[in-house]
């Protein structure tokens, strides 16, 4: 069984480098973390109660220490998002933007069923003209 070299890091990087796929994906979950424990100890008087409390007892008070112990713990984990669902979710949200864009050209010539005819054939028709 190999042991590891005594470091004053605990929990040991290796250990922590098992839990995510890369340094930078340490970095970023444990910052991520260390920023809401600090402003769940920063808002502990106000009575908000919107940020989650350290996971783990951390004889370290210090919010890092803390974050690195929840990743270690597997109290803190992050998930990779699908890159087909949010090109998806992307498009959908563009769609929408057009949409609304559309209606908002109709609701301001008049809003009637005429108009709104005219304002699709104006977007067919600039949309096959070539730019100039």
């Amino acid at each position: 069984m190999a042991q590891h070299k005594s470091t004053l890091m605990d929990p040991p990087i290796e250990d922590l480098l098992d839990k995510v796929d890369s340094k930078f994906t340490l970095v970023a979950l444990a910052s991520r973390r260390a920023r809401q424990v600090n402003s769940y100890y920063n808002s502990l008087g106000e009575g908000i109660g919107v940020v989650v409390p350290p996971q783990v007892a951390s004889v370290s008070g210090k919010p890092l220490s803390i974050a690195f112990e929840e990743v270690a713990a597997g109290k803190a984990t992050y998930s990779r998002p699908d890159p087909e669902e949010e090109a998806a979710l992307a498009e959908a949200a563009a769609l929408a933007a057009l949409e609304e864009a559309g209606e908002a050209e109709v609701e301001a010539a008049g809003g009637t069923v005429e108009v709104a005819a005219e304002v699709a054939a104006e977007a067919d028709s600039s949309g096959d003209a070539p730019a100039e």
